[in-house]
């Protein structure tokens, strides 16, 4: 591949991180633009040294600010946002600053710029509680809580820049993805984090419900290599499922990791199953997994002291996160 002048919004973050990995390790120069509220300078450490690496402590909802990290920059990866269910219902004004603001002000800075290529990073949150299995595309979108909302209006935004402006825009809708320097912070957060913690400090894992609910878990190098390969390609205002072609039980998860258990109560607007079609992205990108749940809940374990310094979330103060959760989303 030929030496690339790359931007990677929120690439001090989990999957950010781990796409600058790739994109240093095939030698391109990268910019990070970053305003460390959830990315972490730990993440880049391996880097630090290295020359094809600029760090900018940036918001990248400031178009003025940004817009002239842009220049001469071929391809863009659009990750920054805030994550997280609860604090979307909590604060969604600052949710539609960062996921919505933030995309048009990154959109508007490559346009101008003329990058060759947008690879927009879009949630699968945005099909709520899907009525077909697996989930294509073309499935309905229903939103359930500002986050997804805000990232599927991202999502609207980036191919809307791709109609009027002609910007070779392409958005990929990533499915439970995990692996090393998964997210650690949040209100009640990303469930491998949350687990992890939980088995540092022999606490019992906390399990949502019954446990039989699966998700579309996806190892991060697998999602970062979906991510190069929409870079690569010619095809513009596409829209990609990115999962792992199955789906796996929590219970299957406290399984592999080993430990004790209890119980919370099933949350509302959380689909019992997530699982992408993934016919599309395998067709048209020839992208595939590499790495199996069991072997990826291995790579976790053998990186657990990553979280060593996490919050262990218990029953109790579970509860006490997801008041809003219940107050918003039974109704």
């Amino acid at each position: 591949m030929c030496k690339k002048k790359v931007v990677v919004t929120g690439g001090a973050g989990f999957i950010g991180s781990h796409l600058v990995d790739r994109l240093l390790k095939d030698a391109n120069d990268v910019i990070v633009l970053d305003d460390f509220s959830n990315g972490r300078m730990e993440n880049l450490s391996p880097h630090l040294d290295n020359n094809g690496l600029e760090i900018k402590n940036v918001d990248v909802s400031n178009f003025q600010e940004i817009k002239d990290y842009f220049t001469d920059v071929s391809w863009v990866f659009h990750l920054a946002a805030l994550a997280d269910i609860v604090p979307s219902i909590q604060n969604p004004l600052k949710y539609h600053k960062a996921n919505v603001d933030g995309t048009a002000s990154v959109l508007e800075a490559s346009r101008k710029a003329g990058v060759e290529r947008f690879v927009y990073a879009a949630s699968s949150s945005c099909y709520g509680i899907p009525d077909i299995y697996p989930t294509p595309e073309n499935a309905d979108i229903r939103p359930m809580y500002p986050y997804a909302l805000t990232k599927y209006i991202g999502e609207q935004y980036t191919l809307h820049w791709g109609k009027v402006y002609g910007l070779p825009a392409v958005s990929l809708r990533l499915f439970n993805v995990y692996g090393p320097r998964a997210r650690t912070s949040g209100t009640y957060g990303a469930v491998f984090g949350v687990f992890l913690a939980q088995k540092l400090a022999g606490k019992p894992f906390t399990i949502v419900g019954d446990g039989n609910q699966t998700r579309d878990f996806t190892f991060v190098t697998d999602v970062v290599e979906a991510f190069i390969l929409a870079a690569k390609s010619k095809l513009r205002n596409e829209i990609f499922n990115v999962g792992s072609g199955n789906h796996y039980s929590v219970n299957k998860l406290v399984e592999l990791l080993g430990g004790d258990v209890v119980h919370i109560p099933k949350r509302p607007g959380e689909p019992d199953c997530t699982f992408a079609d993934i016919s599309k992205i395998t067709k048209k990108l020839g992208w595939k997994t590499k790495i199996s749940f069991e072997e990826g809940v291995k790579i976790m374990f053998d990186n657990i002291d990553y979280w060593k310094n996490a919050p262990v979330w218990d029953k109790e103060s579970i509860g006490e996160a997801n008041k809003d959760w219940f107050k918003y989303l039974s109704k």
